[in-house]
């Protein structure tokens, strides 16, 4: 795993949630902290495990010291945001992991069928070209 300063979010470049998710962290991402890459691109390909690639259900979070995977990528997101999501983190941290890790996966299990499923991967609008790697 590289060293970077920018945490990087790696998601489903293909599903609806996933995306919708990225608007709603670039929103609300004051300093442009983060970074994020597909799933599907090179930056996983490089960085991730083959298992973790080819996982499209799990949001991976990648700081400088670990992987971060399901709802404890969740958590430390809403911290790094700050604010009321800092503290709507805290209370998903309140939750046992398990529990937590099983209502992950039963939202990511029908997120094509409630969120829907593009094409192709997320192409980001100019002005967020910076955050996305390939």
């Amino acid at each position: 795993m590289s060293e970077q300063s920018h945490p990087i979010l790696y998601f489903d470049g293909v599903c609806g949630l996933c995306n919708r998710s990225v608007d709603f962290i670039i929103k609300r991402d004051a300093n442009r902290d983060f970074r994020f890459a597909p799933l599907q691109g090179e930056t996983a390909k490089s960085e991730l495990s083959t298992t973790d690639i080819e996982n499209f259900n799990t949001l991976i979070l990648q700081t400088e010291s670990r992987l971060y995977r399901r709802s404890a990528a969740v958590v430390r997101i809403l911290w790094r945001l700050g604010g009321a999501w800092a503290l709507l983190g805290v209370i998903l941290w309140l939750i046992p992991l398990p529990l937590r890790n099983l209502g992950y996966r039963l939202v990511s299990m029908s997120r094509y069928s409630l969120f829907g499923k593009k094409e192709s991967c997320r192409i980001p609008a100019p002005e967020e070209r910076d955050q996305f790697l390939d």
